[in-house]
């Protein structure tokens, strides 16, 4: 018999929401952090090999990094799914299947796509030496989207029913065999030949297998998970199932891409406008990024925790369970805020060395983005715990419609408006303000639900009280 065959029940009060939405998101924080630290071993490893294998291997991950966002996406809407249904082990079950037959939907045409990698960058203008590398690495990274997506559909499973620590172990023992395919088949050992950039593309498939398969040995064996029988029917889809995951997850998919396209976006006016910030830039973001992490984490568990509130029909428990993971994901950035803007020359000296050529030019124009990304955080960490929030009540498509008018209607033109006078600065005070606004427009949207009427017509209850469940 299943130990978690019936969901846990929502904190009755603030204090037991804290700590269940600490056990539960502080798991995830460090899942995303390992998935993160994957990436930048592949990155050291194909550092090494030279300054052309790294640039083939970024121009090749934009690519694949966008399919994969947008897979992210919709395998996220498992969660949801599962949390409404409050345990239910046929829920599970079919939320995960369908996870599973969404998954090889998308991957049959996105490998045909990043198969054509070539002549997509020499569409796009880059060298035809650096499109050829790059297209290599490409061929070799791209089949580790299917397991890819197989290990996001396990992790969203076991998001849903509060055992992460599962998708933590296995993230961490991945670690380590990314870590030694890289040194063996990037360099070479014993009879194994070095395949460099391809040998690197090679471990990241390897890796990605290596998770989704302990994944569903565990999911499929463990007597936590055994009785859910995820594999059951498995050729007999449940179809309203599967619609279901495409109506939450597609729009989930969608806003990911819009704010990764800001991003992009960004980069590009920099470079257009400031190309000496350009590292500043780098900068900046890749410690906004590992910051991210946090929020994100914490985002993941509002969704948990407000759609299994939300599956009881139980107010309350959804104020408390939405309110405590915006506190946690928001007081988090506002820590790491302080930190960017105390301490910038010490956070910019672990990516740059102070005495290289060009490096105080680097550095002043890096304090300054800093300082902007400081603020960055807390609207970036409001943002996605809010949207998690939304995703919890199964509410995507609206958050969809926020992101594009928060990034592309004022973030990204503001951006462009600013870029030729300020340069790097004036880019990233566009990025800060289509983030607030972002921010902003979905607090009032979560506001929307409580003066909303519930699915059998009746009014919501009471006020938010700490300790009371309405």
């Amino acid at each position: 018999m299943s130990s978690i065959s019936t969901s846990p029940r929502p904190a009755t009060t603030w204090l037991g929401e804290l700590r269940a939405s600490l056990a539960l998101g502080g798991p995830l924080v460090l899942t995303n952090a390992i998935e993160m630290s994957m990436n930048l071993i592949s990155t050291v490893a194909i550092g090494h090999i030279g300054p052309e294998a790294l640039a083939a291997s970024t121009l090749a991950l934009a690519l694949y990094s966008a399919a994969l966002l947008f897979g992210l996406g919709l395998t996220t809407a498992v969660s949801p799914l599962i949390a409404r249904g409050v345990g239910d082990r046929a829920t599970v079950r079919h939320a995960v299947q369908g996870g599973f037959w969404n998954a090889v939907a998308i991957t049959c045409p996105i490998w045909a796509l990043l198969w054509e990698a070539e002549p997509i960058f020499r569409a796009l203008g880059q060298d035809p030496a650096l499109s050829v590398a790059a297209a290599g690495y490409m061929h070799a990274v791209q089949w580790s989207f299917l397991p890819a997506m197989v290990y996001l559909v396990l992790r969203s499973m076991l998001a849903a029913v509060e055992r992460p620590s599962w998708a933590v172990i296995t993230g961490a023992a991945a670690i380590g065999v990314n870590v030694g395919l890289n040194l063996v088949l990037v360099d070479g050992a014993g009879p194994i030949p070095a395949l460099g950039l391809a040998g690197s593309g090679l471990a990241t498939l390897l890796a990605n297998l290596f998770m989704a398969a302990t994944l569903g040995v565990v999911v499929v064996r463990h007597r936590d998970f055994r009785d859910f029988r995820i594999l059951a029917g498995f050729f007999r889809p449940h179809w309203n199932t599967v619609a279901a995951l495409w109506r939450l997850g597609f729009p989930i998919g969608i806003a990911i891409m819009l704010e990764t396209g800001m991003f992009a976006a960004a980069a590009g006016l920099i470079g257009h406008y400031d190309e000496g910030s350009l590292a500043a830039h780098a900068i900046a973001l890749q410690v906004a990024s590992f910051a991210f992490v946090i929020p994100l984490g914490f985002a993941q568990a509002a969704t948990v925790r407000v759609g299994r509130a939300a599956g009881l029909q139980d107010d309350g428990a959804v104020a408390r369970g939405g309110w405590t993971a915006l506190m946690l994901g928001v007081g988090a950035m506002c820590i790491t805020s302080l930190v960017m803007i105390g301490v910038p020359r010490w956070i910019i000296g672990l990516f740059l060395d102070p005495n290289g050529p060009g490096a105080e030019a680097i550095t002043r124009s890096a304090v300054t983005l800093l300082a902007l990304a400081g603020l960055f955080q807390v609207a970036d960490g409001a943002q996605v715990v809010l949207a998690g929030m939304l995703r919890g009540l199964g509410d995507t498509r609206a958050a969809m419609v926020i992101a594009a008018l928060g990034y592309w209607g004022l973030g990204v033109p503001l951006a462009a408006a600013l870029a030729p006078h300020l340069g790097a600065p004036g880019v990233w005070i566009g990025l800060v303000a289509g983030l607030f606004a972002t921010a902003a427009l979905l607090l009032a949207r979560w506001g929307t639900w409580r003066r909303s009427p519930r699915q059998d017509g009746t009014k919501r209850t009471g006020r938010f009280r700490p300790g009371v469940s309405t």
